[in-house]
């Protein structure tokens, strides 16, 4: 998992070939103004969720890992925690991995958390178990979705 502002996006652009179009629309449009929902930026080998979530509790979130994409989780306004855990660390699975869905759910505790506040952003691997919308009421966020495979 990768942590950072948002305002230092360029630093990364060569980790992933789509990072310059994702973070160049990013800062060219104002997600908090636009409506909430699918924005297509490549069909679906780029796209952004744009949503408002109800957070949850730290101790009912459960670990979620993805294979065929990576996830680029911005806070636009609140508090979020995620809570991180290494794939290999993981043996407690509560739902196989859903091709269409692409995920799979592990009922444990991360080894670590991270809070976000907004500007900041977390980048999560396949490698990367994470428990995210950890907080109180809402939390507006964009979870940015790149295909790798």
């Amino acid at each position: 998992m990768y942590i950072a502002k948002l305002a230092h996006a360029k630093r990364i652009y060569p980790l992933n070939e789509q990072f310059e179009k994702v973070f160049s629309y990013l800062q060219d449009h104002d997600l908090l103004t636009m409506p909430l929902g699918r924005i297509e930026l490549d069909g679906d080998a780029v796209f952004i969720n744009n949503a408002l979530e109800d957070a949850v509790s730290q101790a009912s979130q459960v670990l979620e890992v993805h294979q065929q994409y990576l996830d680029i989780h911005i806070l636009l306004e609140g508090h979020e925690r995620i809570g991180w855990k290494a794939l290999e660390d993981l043996s407690v699975l509560k739902q196989a991995y859903d091709f269409q869905k692409d995920f799979s759910l592990y009922d444990e505790q991360p080894s670590t958390y991270v809070d976000l506040y907004p500007g900041d952003m977390a980048i999560v691997f396949p490698e990367d178990a994470h428990a995210p919308i950890i907080g109180e009421g809402k939390i507006r966020k964009a979870v940015v979705k790149i295909k790798l495979i």
